[in-house]
């Protein structure tokens, strides 16, 4: 399993990377695999507006459809466009390419919430077990 250590992670298996008061969220390497083959990722409006957990994109696989919920609550910035001709990229690149949206981060305290990699890493070997 790959980790990303610049990123923070939630039991709901999204990361989010930091720059500045933005962030950019994805899901997990963990995630895309348990997945497997994306085929489609519905993704939401740039102007929208989620709090932390709310759902804000669908990823369907060729096994299932699985809501995507907001790590740290924020605006919609920026949306991954090359997901929607090209959502193999979610299987292909999960931390790098196939981020799925760029936010204003509204309250930088709900990080806390948030595990490290390593945490995520204890966190997901504990679900294999």
């Amino acid at each position: 399993m790959k980790l990303d250590p610049n990123c923070r992670y939630d039991q709901e298996h999204e990361w989010v990377r930091v720059e500045g008061d933005e962030a950019l969220i994805g899901i997990t390497d963990y995630a895309q695999d348990q997945l497997s083959d994306v085929v489609y990722v519905e993704l939401p409006e740039v102007g929208d507006t989620f709090d932390q957990g709310d759902v804000f994109a669908v990823v369907e696989s060729v096994k299932t459809a699985s809501d995507v919920y907001m790590p740290v609550g924020g605006d919609i910035l920026e949306i991954n466009e090359a997901l929607e001709d090209s959502p193999e990229l979610v299987n292909e690149d999960p931390f790098g390419q196939a981020w799925f949206v760029r936010i204003a981060i509204a309250d930088p305290s709900e990080l806390d919430d948030l595990m490290d990699a390593e945490a995520y890493r204890a966190y997901v070997e504990g679900l294999d077990e």
